[in-house]
């Protein structure tokens, strides 16, 4: 069966996957993606993709996953991979938020207490009403990062 989608690397794209190799620059993923894009060229081994999976240790889908990827999105993409646009979780605090919290622990502690928790400081927050509902932990981490 014909190939669908074919890689043909230019001289300046192999050397780069060669020096990417070589020195094992950036991820694993990335060398291994060198690797199978090299010997998928068709000007090159032209390995097909059973030969490439056995080679190293994949599956064949993800071969044709890489070529297709290639044709389709470019040799940069392919390589290092579709950078991610948006975070998995969105961000609970805005920087507007977290100043606030910065300041409420900057302030003196309520009255019985010496010294600030954080799960005072995230009762507080709440009874602020600077959000609906937040933990400790959420506290720590931007303490952490302020200081």
């Amino acid at each position: 069966m014909a190939k669908k989608y074919i890689v043909r690397l230019t001289e300046t794209e192999r050397t780069h996957l060669h020096e990417t190799i070589k020195k094992l620059k950036g991820s694993s993923q990335k060398v291994r993606r060198a690797h199978i894009l090299l010997k998928a060229d068709s000007d090159g081994p032209c390995w097909n993709d059973k030969q490439i999976s056995d080679a190293f240790c994949c599956r064949t889908k993800t071969v044709e996953n890489i070529r297709q990827q290639f044709v389709l999105s470019g040799f940069h993409q392919t390589l290092d991979g579709k950078k991610r646009e948006n975070p998995p979780t969105p961000k609970l605090l805005d920087g507007e938020q977290e100043a606030k919290i910065i300041a409420t622990r900057l302030a003196s502690p309520p009255p019985g207490y010496a010294n600030w928790t954080l799960r005072l400081l995230a009762r507080q927050v709440v009874e602020l009403e600077l959000v609906p509902s937040i933990s400790h932990e959420t506290i720590r981490q931007t303490l952490k990062k302020m200081a």
